[in-house]
């Protein structure tokens, strides 16, 4: 990963090159920004630029000995953390993984990388034991002695016997180290951790970067490109699940349809078998499922006022609101998105997920009449 390939953000790589021409790196930054717009590609070029030897002008030269080493991510003095299975795993214990996963693309999601890991009812986390081998990695010589870097991807996962373990190495970090923490949620870390880090907030990509890669890339008709641009909503992960829809969200649409229609028609029967499927789904997924409900229902209440520039949905998404949208208003929206965040908070504190299911499929039985 170079500069060169990081979609868009130019102005955030421009002043990073700038900084490393003056001799004014950070020793901590904090790349932040929503999901899919490039703030890993950030933090991989970065690492990258301050460890090549032969640096140009725009980016790393490509050719020097830890520009090779960058080519298969096995630089010995780059190293990252990132959420595992469990307290008793460390990154290492998925190092191979999670390079084959970043080397086919840096724009990839939380979800992707818990398939990547096989993960279902965990909560992956970066714990106490991955502070520690952060700390010893840290403490060894630099092979080639320059910089030693440490990449955290999504530190708002980190337990609190890790983050402060952190905090103490960023208070006193070890000679020529840069710690690179790459966040969706930043008001999620320690407000400490934030203190100590320089915060580099990455915007969302212009629907014509998006395009042109789209046109580039996959070879995308013009007025497919538009559209697909548009509904990315400024993430290129985004716009990737919008040209190949992945079985989670294929799952989910068709779960939501489901559930609007046995709501709809009481089939209460139905709608207990329903509750029972989301709850084999695992938590992640189905904490995953209430996001997506969540984002097609602002959908729907949007699409009732034909604006079209304001809406984003899929085409399949599009034809099911046409008939949908109208049942979705002003006197019962709010209702079922608190009712959505209720058992988003319920799926997080380990209740019953067939109970929790249940009961919100329930409740919109009598949200969905005040149409």
């Amino acid at each position: 990963m170079y500069f060169r390939d990081i979609i868009g953000q130019e102005e955030v790589k421009q002043r990073l090159i700038r900084e490393v021409a003056e001799g004014r790196v950070a020793h901590a930054r904090l790349f932040c920004g929503p999901e899919g717009i490039g703030k890993l590609a950030l933090a991989v070029a970065y690492a990258r630029y301050l460890c090549c030897t032969n640096r140009q002008g725009t980016d790393s030269c490509g050719t020097c000995p830890s520009c090779i080493k960058f080519n298969k991510l096995v630089h010995p003095d780059v190293h990252f953390a990132f959420p595992v299975k469990s307290s008793t795993n460390v990154s290492d214990d998925f190092i191979r993984e999670w390079r084959e996963l970043l080397l086919q693309s840096p724009y990839f999601s939380f979800n992707q990388w818990l398939d990547t890991m096989g993960v279902e009812n965990q909560q992956p986390l970066i714990g106490v034991k991955e502070s520690d081998e952060i700390t010893r990695k840290l403490n060894l010589k630099s092979s080639a002695g320059g910089y030693k870097v440490m990449i955290i991807w999504l530190p708002e996962k980190m337990n609190a016997q890790c983050s402060n373990k952190l905090l103490k190495l960023l208070e006193e970090p070890p000679r020529q180290t840069i710690f690179l923490l790459v966040s969706e949620q930043p008001e999620m870390l320690l407000t400490t951790i934030q203190s100590r880090t320089q915060r580099m907030d990455l915007r969302k990509l212009p629907e014509e970067k998006i395009a042109e890669v789209l046109l580039d890339k996959y070879g995308l008709q013009p007025t497919d490109v538009t559209n697909v641009a548009h509904l990315a909503s400024g993430s290129m992960l985004k716009a990737l699940e919008v040209l190949h829809i992945n079985e989670d969200n294929r799952l989910f649409f068709d779960l939501f349809v489901s559930l609007m229609r046995l709501s709809y028609q009481r089939k209460l029967r139905e709608m207990k078998l329903w509750s029972e499927q989301v709850a084999s789904l695992g938590r992640e997924r189905q904490k995953h499922l209430l996001i997506y409900c969540q984002r097609l229902l602002r959908e729907n209440f949007i699409y009732n006022f034909h604006c079209s520039e304001l809406v984003y949905m899929s085409t399949e998404e599009q034809n099911f609101s046409t008939r949908f949208a109208p049942f979705i208003n002003e006197r019962n929206v709010m209702g079922i998105m608190d009712e959505l965040a209720l058992a988003q908070i319920h799926v997080e504190q380990n209740v019953n997920p067939k109970m929790v299911f249940f009961d919100f499929a329930l409740k919109m039985i009598m949200l969905l009449k005040n149409n």
